[in-house]
């Protein structure tokens, strides 16, 4: 909404919606998922984007019970990022803006993007570890480590994400342990993860920021910040 320039027709968001620094001004109503429904209708949106999902199945539903348009949004990989902005420059009556927005975006991703190399760098995503959890190439993240120039350590399996055992990680032996954090992972720590070499070895490629979470503007930054982190933990 920002990036179209129809920030100042927010009337709400979620806990999550962190960027740019103006979002902060408009007021935090809940979650995103299953939202706070009593709060959202206060705020007399004439339309809610609603992440789709199973979750929110009820609350869209309700929405439109109270005559309120919901637009649910799936949002999970890089090219729902096209389709969704369209889809909202129609709805807010500037689809022009939308189409630039599209066309600046995939030439900064075309930029940013680098041809895998034959070789290239396996990295276990680590998106929870207790218990232990994966993402698969099915993920938005899957896809940023492709592009920064990595081989998803899973990228065999079609889910999203999937729960996986210290064993498994261990026999596949990654080069580097892709965590979003600001600090060593808790499983630096932990005896039972001292079998995967990486883990041992501290080779930690650790980002942070929402770029990491989602689909946005900002996927370009997002993979030449992991591209740089991959580069030095090589030298």
């Amino acid at each position: 909404m920002f990036a179209l320039g129809a920030g100042a027709r927010l009337v709400g968001r979620t806990h999550w919606c962190d960027y740019p620094g103006e979002a902060e001004a408009v007021p935090d109503l809940g979650n995103g998922i299953d939202p706070n429904l009593e709060a959202v209708v206060q705020a007399q949106p004439d339309l809610v984007l609603l992440y789709k999902s199973g979750n929110n199945a009820v609350a869209a539903e309700r929405f439109r019970n109270l005559g309120i348009p919901v637009l649910e949004l799936t949002t999970d990989r890089i090219e729902d990022l096209s389709r969704v902005t369209k889809l909202l420059g129609r709805a807010l009556e500037m689809p022009a803006r939308a189409d630039s927005l599209i066309a600046a975006v995939e030439r900064d991703l075309a930029t940013a993007t680098r041809s895998r190399p034959a070789k290239a760098p396996s990295v276990f995503i680590l998106a929870w570890d207790r218990p232990p959890m994966t993402l698969g190439r099915g993920s938005f993240l899957s896809e940023i480590v492709e592009r920064a120039g990595g081989r998803n350590l899973f990228e065999d399996i079609a889910a999203p994400s999937v729960p996986v055992s210290i064993e498994t990680v261990a026999s596949r032996n990654p080069d580097y342990v892709l965590t979003h954090s600001y600090e060593e992972p808790g499983i630096a720590r932990l005896e039972e993860w001292q079998v995967v070499p990486a883990v041992r070895d501290r080779r930690f490629l650790r980002v942070h920021g929402s770029e990491f979470n989602r689909p946005s503007p900002r996927i370009a930054d997002a993979i030449r910040q992991l591209a740089a982190r991959i580069d030095s933990a090589r030298r």
